[in-house]
């Protein structure tokens, strides 16, 4: 039959929390700027695409809305 391994769950390595929360502080920085470019590329896309804006304007609302969204969530 199937033997035990010996594992004992008292005897892990300790647990570095500083780091846990550096690096989840990392993801949520990464998931928030991340999530402002996604938006700015599709709201550049719909100004020059479907409004028909051209590319200068696409690219203005782009950096406008990028600059604007990283201020109010600071």
């Amino acid at each position: 039959m199937a033997e035990e391994m010996g594992f004992e769950l008292n005897k892990g390595a300790a647990m570095d929390y500083a780091e846990h929360k550096r690096t989840y502080a990392g993801f949520l920085g990464l998931v928030k700027y991340g999530s402002i470019g996604v938006i700015a590329i599709l709201l550049g896309m719909l100004v020059g695409l479907i409004v028909g804006g051209g590319v200068i304007l696409s690219v203005l609302t782009m950096a406008v809305f990028a600059v604007l969204a990283v201020f109010f969530l600071r």
